[in-house]
């Protein structure tokens, strides 16, 4: 299991759009994909568990990844997350 903290970018935060390309990206892995934000963990495959955390602008969230791809999903995520998730 390997996690990160990273601060979310995107200007209105994790609204439809960039939860469903995160989610996008979580798919192409094999490993269980988490993240933590205010004592919530969300899966990161699922679009509803991911708007229902409520994650705005300046946010930092704990991304979680089991499996045998965790190390490259992590680094996905992250570097999705800082790129503003095609914002």
């Amino acid at each position: 299991m390997v996690s990160q903290k990273v601060v979310v970018k995107n200007p209105t935060g994790l609204h439809l759009r960039p939860a469903g390309i995160l989610c996008k990206e979580a798919m192409r892995f094999k490993s269980q994909i988490t993240f933590t934000f205010r004592n919530v963990t969300a899966n990161a495959k699922s679009v509803l568990s991911v708007l229902g955390a409520c994650v705005k602008c300046g946010d930092e969230i704990e991304l979680t990844c089991e499996g045998v791809d965790e190390e490259q999903a992590l680094q996905a995520l992250i570097s999705a997350i800082e790129g503003g998730l095609g914002e």
